[in-house]
């Protein structure tokens, strides 16, 4: 095995990037190592480009192995890895929207890059995995516009200090009260996956600007790399539209354009035109040997609309829609009225952006449980994203869920969390789904809305409302002080705009952000700027928020189960759930119940109908500790010469000495009690082994008469 290492210390940390021949059918290979943690990553371009779907062709793959951790995870039947889990697909997203941006989209050839994490130790993997990524695609010969940097920025709960690539392993949202990641470029910013408890503006800004530092020095370490092994980058050519394809534009579609892109038809002029010059292209070119030439002019409609677009906002401060650049579109808020058989619901509209979100609480023992490479944990608060075909005005296929579905339902789980209460106060398992109904820009931040509606319309008592915005940006090419921010964007300036700046929060800060750009990079004085927009949008949002449903209800939904909570000590545990589980197994049938206990000795009862406030009765019982002077009821299970045996509670028998059964001398026991009476009793005596003496004649004299 041939090698080469590489050290550069970034963030306090050594990393080591090793080339080797290890992976060398790949266009470009590395291994990169810090603190245990070890990633591969490859790259790889393929060698033909003449079966082309028609758009840039990447996938990225971030694959966990659970070696990495030294687990064996999976069932009896099967040790090997399955599916993707939720974080390698996020980790991947991570990757892909960092990456994706800086390849020239003209090209053809299929691009894949593949990630997979050989250890974990004490860096993040998913960060080391970005710089990973962008060291292969830069030393290789794939043509890409690298390099970047990737950085984690935290600060943990209790600690004020924000630090540098602070990988807490086995972590969950309660350790940080802020989690950034942020990519970038040359000064710039092209990728940013954050989640804040209520952080200021100005505190993220501060921490964009930590981040560039460390991100300059990914930069030159990969420069450096790349001139020592470098490979020569493929060359591939554009194709150049012919004129006679200029001419039937100007002729077919640019006239149309030009007179209704910036009107109230916007939305529909752009999809005919598009529909109009897809159909003129098939009649021009039928044969697949002109794909290339068709895909080529396919894309000169999409660079007009992008100049145009381009050109109004910078111009002339102009949307497609007629609106000011700050002007958020027309909202409503509803707070349930679906059905009374939900636990709660809400629906959130921003202009043609419509989302139903629907709440399902239940106990404990619903909680999810997360198996991942890095970490073992039960989740008790979800968020689920679905954007079904006809949310679009299109047919698809229906079933599973993509990743764009998958990383839109994450950024609202971000960015609600903070305000989630405690399991101790609300002890409920929370699972939100929010359906897109109607799609025209930034369903992902309409969903956080809809969400926090249908949270409180079931009562559950979140620390305050969140909503959600997207600001895009409209740069000049030419003049990197030139640029417009849009508040609002809706699908046009989406698609055709330079970033995708997504911010939530409350009143009072930021808990979620996420960034995608189409260009290069974003200035971070830009995006400092955002911030401040979509804090001004965002209380705006939350005033139609309020102003719909103030406070979370008082009570949540009849139809939600009962959950009563009561604490035992931690050697009574056993006692409850018994040998085998059996008196705990008792209970739950008895009263149809879920009872989770923790290790602490909080005990979590789930229940309707009753059922819950019947089993804390039994667990009380079974756990009390009866002290001298207490009364009670019980029933007698045993007489004897000298007394008898009561049973109070479940389980827990007395003994009533013959002198304390009457106020009058009792000769004999069975002269005037038998088993199976009930009887009052008063403990008077607790010995040092916890037995107990009752006394019936001092719970009531009058209980037992003397004979006559």
């Amino acid at each position: 095995m041939q090698s080469k290492e590489y050290e550069v210390e970034i963030g306090g940390k050594k990393i080591v990037a090793m080339f080797s021949d290890l992976a060398n059918q790949a266009n470009g290979s590395v291994i990169l190592k810090s603190e245990g943690t070890v990633v591969m990553a490859t790259a790889v371009i393929s060698k033909d480009g003449s079966k082309n779907l028609g758009f840039f062709n990447l996938t990225v793959e971030y694959l966990e192995k659970f070696y990495a951790a030294g687990k064996i995870l999976g069932g009896q039947y099967n040790k090997r890895e399955g599916r993707p889990s939720d974080q390698a697909i996020l980790a991947a997203r991570v990757i892909d929207r960092t990456i994706r941006p800086l390849f020239d989209q003209h090209i053809k050839n299929a691009v894949q890059v593949i990630v997979t994490v050989i250890a974990v130790g004490n860096t993040d993997p998913k960060i080391l995995g970005v710089n990973a990524a962008s060291i292969a695609l830069h030393t290789s010969n794939i043509p890409w516009n690298g390099p970047v940097g990737a950085v984690q920025i935290s600060k943990s709960k209790g600690d004020n200090e924000i630090k540098i690539n602070n990988y807490i392993p086995n972590a969950d949202e309660a350790v940080y009260d802020l989690d950034l990641s942020v990519c970038g470029k040359d000064k710039t910013i092209n990728m940013i996956e954050a989640m804040a408890f209520e952080l200021s503006e100005d505190e993220i800004g501060k921490c964009f600007d930590m981040a560039s530092i460390e991100i300059t020095k990914w930069e030159e370490f990969q420069k450096t790399l790349r001139g020592d092994l470098g490979k020569e980058k493929l060359v591939f050519p554009k194709i150049e539209v012919p004129e006679s394809i200029i001419a039937m534009f100007n002729e077919k579609i640019k006239g149309t354009l030009d007179e209704k892109l910036f009107s109230s038809e916007s939305k529909k002029i752009t999809s005919e035109m598009e529909n109009l010059w897809a159909e003129l292209l098939e009649e021009k070119y039928p044969n697949e040997e002109d794909e290339a030439i068709k895909s080529a002019a396919e894309d000169y409609l999409h660079h007009y609309l992008d100049a145009s677009f381009h050109k109004m906002a910078l111009e002339k401060n102009a949307r497609a829609d007629g609106r000011k650049v700050d002007e958020v579109r027309p909202l409503y808020a509803k707070a349930g009225g679906i059905s009374d058989v939900l636990h709660g619901s809400g629906i959130f509209y921003r202009g043609e952006t419509h989302v139903l979100s629907v709440l399902a609480l239940g106990g404990p023992e619903d909680m999810l449980i997360v198996q991942g490479m890095e970490s073992e944990s039960k989740k008790r608060f979800m968020h689920h994203y679905n954007f079904p075909p006809y949310s679009g005005g299109e047919t698809g296929r229906v079933g599973g869920i993509n990743r764009r579905e998958m990383g839109h339902g994450f950024l609202a789980e971000k960015a609600l969390t903070p305000v989630i209460p405690d399991k101790i106060n609300f002890p409920y398992t929370i699972r939100i789904v929010s359906e897109s109904t109607a799609s025209n820009g930034s369903t992902s931040q309409a969903s956080i809305c809809a969400a926090t509606i249908a949270l409180m319309d079931g009562g559950v008592p979140i620390k305050t409302p969140v909503a959600g915005i997207s600001v895009g940006l409209m740069a000049d090419e030419k003049d990197v002080n030139k640029y417009v921010l849009l508040t609002d964007i809706q699908g046009p300036e989406d698609h055709y705009g330079d970033m995708d700046f997504k911010v939530a929060g409350t009143k009072d800060g930021i808990t979620a952000i996420q960034l995608d750009v189409k260009v290069d990079g974003v200035q971070i004085g830009i995006l400092k700027d955002a911030l401040l927009r979509a804090k001004a949008a965002r209380l705006q949002i939350l005033e139609t928020i309020i102003k719909e449903i103030g406070a979370p209800r008082a009570n949540i939904s009849p139809n939600a189960p009962k959950i009563l909570t009561v604490k035992i000590k931690k050697d009574q545990i056993g006692m409850v759930i018994g040998p085998g589980g059996k008196n705990i197994n008792e209970i739950r049938e008895k009263t149809n119940t879920e009872i989770t206990i923790e290790e602490d000795g909080t005990v979590f009862v789930t229940g309707k109908n009753g059922g819950a406030e019947e089993a804390v009765k039994i667990i009380e019982a079974m756990t009390h500790e009866y002290k001298v002077g207490e009364m009670a009821e019980g029933v007698v299970v045993k007489l004897m010469d000298f007394g008898a045996f009561v049973k109070i509670g479940p389980d827990t028998e007395g003994l009533v000495h013959v002198s304390e059964i009457a106020p009058f001398r009792v000769e004999k026991v069975s002269d005037i009690i038998k088993e199976g009476d009930r009887v009052p009793v008063k403990i008077i005596k607790v010995d040092e082994r916890g037995r107990l003496n009752f006394s019936i004649k001092e719970a009531d004299k009058n209980f037992f008469k003397p004979k006559a």
